[in-house]
């Protein structure tokens, strides 16, 4: 019976499938404790109100991370993008005063936070499966709440973005895409775009949901890991290096 069997398509399948095996860790990835830690304090410190001071600290480890994990995009587009966002922040509403432009201001300087924490987030998500996360949770006693709500988000944004790239090539191959094409027919393009994904995420979900119970997600059990997690050299030089950063950045806001 060929009806009966759920069938993952490429998209989804790309979303889903680590590239590589899960459970494994080379000697310079970072445990998902630390990559996680180094997450929340650079949110809270960077989103804190004084806490674009802390900016370029997080800028660095971003890169730092972009070029231990070898993603040369990331590394050169971090400080691209950080750049982009300071010019809007603070040139622009100094060259041409205007309400308008004082509003693309504030808007930049959120966006200037937003990718100084993403370059930490982009590297955890990048690099640690979702196998990982949970076993470097549980080991830390984290509660299962947020353990599962991780592992569902490393699952299911990737897929979202692989289903979201191949709607929008469905559509450009039908004559449907393009901003040519979203300006002249707003309503009907958001309607071919929306409808489709909704449909994807909707089948990928239930593909994540059914694989969830299959590993045994939210048994009451507590289950063992093949592979526990261990800190290693990578986890040292990453606290050193936070600990520096951090540091440099109080001594230059002393200075001021």
């Amino acid at each position: 019976m060929t009806g009966t069997t759920p069938q993952l398509g490429p998209a989804t399948l790309a979303g889903t499938m680590p590239a590589t095996p899960e459970g494994t860790a080379t000697r310079w990835v970072l445990d998902p404790r630390t990559a996680v830690v180094l997450l929340l304090a650079a949110s809270v410190t960077i989103m804190a109100p004084d806490g674009i001071w802390f900016v370029p600290a997080a800028l660095v480890a971003g890169v730092l991370l972009a070029i231990l994990e070898r993603a040369w995009r990331r590394a050169i587009g971090l400080p691209l993008a950080a750049g982009a966002a300071a010019a809007l922040t603070y040139l622009l509403p100094m060259a041409v005063p205007s309400p308008v432009f004082g509003l693309v201001g504030v808007l930049a300087g959120f966006a200037l936070r937003l990718v100084a924490v993403g370059g930490i987030a982009a590297h955890l998500v990048r690099t640690i499966p979702p196998t990982r996360l949970i076993a470097a949770l549980r080991s830390a006693r984290v509660p299962m709440a947020f353990t599962v709500s991780g592992a569902v988000l490393l699952r299911f944004v990737p897929t979202i973005v692989a289903e979201t790239r191949a709607v929008y090539d469905a559509m450009r191959l039908r004559g449907l895409g393009g901003w040519w094409a979203m300006l002249r027919h707003p309503v009907r393009s958001i309607e071919y775009f929306m409808v489709p994904l909704m449909a994807s995420s909707l089948r990928a979900a239930g593909d994540l949901s059914a694989s969830s119970l299959l590993r045994g997600l939210g048994s009451e059990a507590r289950p063992t890991s093949m592979h526990p997690p261990r800190f290693g050299p990578a986890d040292a030089v990453a606290a050193v290096v936070a600990v520096i950063l951090a540091a440099a950045t109080l001594l230059w806001r002393s200075g001021q």
